[in-house]
């Protein structure tokens, strides 16, 4: 298998001709070839061959071709000689997403638009790229009715193949439990489609998924997924403070820290109405009732966490996002690390709930001093760690991941979630901006990998 780079371009031929410039010739090993078995995503065709005298990698592909094939525009993309006779050239990545205003055709996904244009702005020399939604796939044909970008940044719709990778960045976890996204999947997959992230994690899949798994629970705190009230009891004793947060939860919103004091009593402090509320409970059984009120059988769907007393600054806790990537060459990386500092009376870090975003480094210096870069590297083999435990443990294609990550007063590392489609908040510091562009080429290096354009033989 080889695999190099060309300039595509279209020539007005009807007839199913491609013409190559001679320094691709001999690159591909091609002298003296008549035909070609030509492959675009998941489209085939044999097509004539021709030389043709010019400087560098060129392929010109005949209308014919381009519309036989539904070729979607020119520009750098690589070829790759599959075997003897088969030339294989994009890749073709799509992202799959939801739409948006169908009336405001400058933004066709939302508050999402932003995101996929800068993707598929990353990726342009390398590959093809469009976004599509699960109602724009024609499975009849095979075809799928995509959104790319022009040169001006502007969107147009064009049909083309099943492509060769889908990275899957649907918004909704409703949605992907419907049967008409859990039957996309499958026909991705019985496509021989790669297709990655699967699908969001509930906070109790990832403990289940790594409750055996030794090298990862020295990193878990305690967990249990729909605890008994007795159990809740047992674990304050325990801890002194436990999160009891709602499975498919997310932004913070629903958990409560719960917190024992043998003389005081019980303490419940969440949040309401876009302010901190602190509760004080003479009983175990009086904080259940408020909590039963408040919730009734959805306490079902909570998940009961030890607390642990992590690093502070001006007495508010400390955590930490790990935005973790496959890289080209399918190793872990975590591409992008922010620190959040909880506000004051917050029951968690999140920046809407008056959380401040820093770096990294700011955080560990004020906490552990000269020993910051120490730890801040000991937390990065973690999450390395950690992220290849949960791709151990899950059947299906990962290739991005958030981590919140907690690091106690000892310098130890604990995991309190993961997520598989991570948000990118933590990106928005002026200082994380670098590693934001670095997200993007990471996503589009793991797709090479994927369909085989890049570091895999």
């Amino acid at each position: 298998m080889s695999l190099t780079s060309c300039h595509v371009h279209f020539s007005p031929h009807s007839d199913k001709v491609i013409h190559l410039s001679s320094p691709l010739l001999k690159s591909l090993k091609f002298a003296g070839k008549k035909t070609v078995q030509l492959k675009l995503g998941k489209e085939t065709i044999r097509a004539t061959v021709r030389p043709i005298r010019k400087a560098g990698h060129h392929l010109y592909l005949s209308a014919g071709i381009r519309q036989s094939m539904r070729v979607p525009k020119r520009g750098q993309v690589s070829l790759m000689q599959v075997e003897e006779g088969e030339l294989q050239f994009g890749p073709l990545i799509g992202i799959l997403t939801d739409a948006g205003d169908k009336s405001n055709p400058n933004s066709p996904f939302a508050g999402r638009t932003g995101y996929i244009r800068q993707l598929l702005k990353t990726g342009e020399s390398k590959a093809y790229l469009f976004a599509f939604t699960p109602r724009d796939i024609n499975w009849q044909y095979n075809l799928v009715n995509g959104y790319f970008l022009n040169s001006s940044g502007g969107w147009y719709r064009q049909q083309v193949p099943l492509p060769d990778v889908v990275y899957n960045r649907l918004p909704s976890r409703k949605a992907e439990h419907s049967s008409t996204i859990m039957n996309l999947r499958e026909k991705f997959i019985k496509n021989k489609i790669p297709f990655f992230n699967w699908s969001f994690f509930n906070k109790s899949d990832v403990y289940k998924m790594l409750d055996e798994d030794v090298e990862a629970l020295q990193h878990l705190p305690e967990s249990v997924n729909n605890p008994k009230p007795e159990k809740i009891k047992e674990m304050l004793e325990k801890h002194q403070f436990i999160y009891f947060k709602p499975t498919a939860g997310s932004l913070g919103i629903g958990i409560y820290r719960l917190t024992y004091h043998p003389t005081r009593g019980y303490f419940a402090r969440y949040r309401r109405n876009g302010g901190n509320v602190l509760l004080r409970f003479t009983t175990f059984n009086s904080l259940m009732r408020m909590l039963q009120a408040r919730h009734g059988s959805t306490l079902s769907q909570y998940v009961c966490q030890q607390g642990v007393r992590l690093i502070e600054i001006d007495g508010c806790p400390i955590d930490f996002r790990f935005h973790m990537h496959k890289d080209g060459n399918n190793e872990w990386v975590p591409v992008g690390i922010g620190a959040k500092k909880a506000g004051k009376g917050s029951v968690t870090t999140h920046i809407k709930n008056g959380g401040q975003l820093l770096t990294p480094e700011q955080a560990l210096k004020a906490t552990f001093g000269s020993r910051s870069d120490e730890v801040l590297e000991k937390a990065k083999e973690v999450s390395i760690k950690l992220c290849e435990a949960i791709e151990r443990n899950f059947p299906h294609t990962l290739g991005e991941l958030g981590l919140d990550i907690g690091i106690d007063k000892d310098g130890e590392i604990w995991m309190f979630e993961a997520n598989a489609k991570p948000g990118r908040s933590i990106f928005g510091h002026p200082a994380l901006k670098s590693q934001g562009r670095d997200s993007y080429s990471h996503i589009i290096d793991y797709c090479l990998y994927l369909t085989r354009f890049k570091g895999r033989e």
